[in-house]
């Protein structure tokens, strides 16, 4: 009777009518992946997930000024969507899908309502930015110059009445400085997040594959273009160092980076280095000087575009 109660008390335990189906064979199958993982020591080089984040990086946000440019405007008039537009939300759904699987596979991470509320407003502020700068590039058309301020375009000096003018600069607003942050914010922390967790005992194991490097430069060139386009060069910067701090303080515990950890470093420290030559290169520029005045001084591509490029033809 003793042991009947106990059974009553435990019904799994002696895989009695009260147990449930399957409940062993998932606890010895999560067992089981969890020694695999130990055993492994560090996760290997997702080249699926970088790949496809690089690949729509460059198509779906790099290429959708370039694919308004390109397509007749005849197949897109300027009161409909463009070509970019449709890059752009396909964009605003592959990439915090893809970022959600990256997280997914760091041994490290936040609790799941701030990564959930984190691609939540990544994806709103992309969506802001979509409205923004799809009107801010059709504006191309009329002959409106990125590389001047919103009231110093001829076009827009001549709006009647006058308060047209705060109309449009609330535009640039809600598309350079609300869409932005509330975009690369969450971008940032969710990378920086991922990083926290790419560290391995094993001094062997902190090494990139040949693939990893291939795509080092068209992943590195490409951060350089969102930092320079976005304007983000502040929160690039801090998330770096905040990076080399990580990579510093584990350091001293005898972790170093893995393959995902030194790709990802990489990368951002080659978008650094692309960013630091922008710079000097255009430093002595009075157009753009006047256009991006203060301390941080990080000229947008498509600025010297319309200036330099675009006015010769």
């Amino acid at each position: 009777m003793e042991a009947a109660a106990r059974r009553r008390q435990h019904p799994g335990a002696a895989g009695g009518a009260g147990a449930q189906p399957g409940a062993s064979f998932l606890q010895a199958r999560h067992s089981t992946v969890r020694a695999d993982e130990a055993a492994a020591g560090t996760a290997p080089f997702h080249l699926d997930l970088w790949f496809y984040f690089t690949l729509q990086n460059w198509v779906l946000d790099f290429g959708r000024p370039i694919a308004m440019l390109v397509f007749p405007l005849e197949w897109f008039p300027l009161n409909k969507p463009s070509v970019g537009d449709y890059f752009h939300m396909a964009y605003n759904v592959i990439t915090p899908f893809l970022l959600l699987k990256l997280i997914e596979r760091s041994p490290r991470t936040l609790p799941r309502a701030v990564i959930y509320v984190s691609a939540i407003t990544l994806v709103m502020g992309a969506s802001i930015h979509l409205v923004g700068d799809s009107v801010n590039h059709r504006l191309l058309f009329s002959g409106y110059q990125h590389h001047l301020s919103v009231r110093d375009n001829p076009i827009i000096k001549n709006l009647k009445p006058e308060t047209l003018i705060d109309s449009f600069e609330l535009l640039y607003y809600y598309d350079e400085y609300l869409g932005h942050s509330m975009w690369y914010i969450p971008f940032f922390l969710i990378l920086f997040v991922y990083f926290s967790g790419c560290f391995t005992a094993t001094k062997a194991e902190s090494s990139m594959p040949g693939v990893a490097l291939l795509l080092v430069m068209p992943s590195g060139l490409y951060y350089w273009y969102l930092v320079t386009e976005g304007q983000i060069f502040i929160l690039f910067i801090f998330t770096f160092f905040a990076m080399l701090a990580l990579v510093l303080h584990q350091k001293r515990k005898c972790l170093f980076l893995d393959s995902n950890g030194l790709f990802l470093f990489s990368s951002f420290a080659l978008t650094l280095l692309l960013v630091a030559l922008w710079v000097a290169w255009l430093w002595n520029d009075p157009v753009l000087r006047k256009k991006y005045p203060g301390v941080i001084y990080v000229p947008e591509p498509w600025a010297f575009y319309t200036l330099h490029v675009s006015s010769r033809h």
